[in-house]
């Protein structure tokens, strides 16, 4: 599911310069652009990067490389995607409501993906589970 929600993402933001509007954004909106696609086009790039990892390593009796190497993907792909996703935020919030809103949206969106991502997961990790 999230593979192709960034996919989508990604797309939406490759097209956005050819659009009337975006001829409007200045340096600081558009620098924002910039760093939003290229973590999106990085999240998209690692969270579809598995599916190739799996392709490639499966019948190699190579698991454990597979999961660990998946792992660490997922990990970067979401936290290039959370970053992409605070920077569609703050052109958003700057595009309908001002540059001090776009500002204060972006990182509210940042620091809400990181403490439901990353902060509150690591808060219940424990010991592995016995299996």
């Amino acid at each position: 599911m999230m593979q192709t929600g960034v996919q989508l993402l990604t797309g939406f933001l490759l097209i956005l310069p050819f659009s009337a509007n975006f001829a409007e954004l200045d340096a600081a909106m558009r620098a924002v652009y910039l760093v939003t696609v290229v973590c999106s086009i990085g999240a998209t790039v690692l969270l579809i990067g598995p599916v190739t990892l799996h392709r490639i390593l499966f019948r190699r009796h190579k698991m454990r490389t597979l999961v660990t190497m998946g792992h660490l993907y997922a990990i970067v792909g979401t936290l290039l995607l959370g970053i992409a996703l605070s920077g569609v935020a703050t052109i958003i919030f700057d595009t309908v409501a001002g540059r001090t809103m776009a500002w204060l949206a972006g990182g509210c969106s940042l620091l809400t993906l990181v403490v439901f991502w990353y902060l509150l997961p690591l808060r219940h990790r424990g010991p592995a589970d016995p299996y």
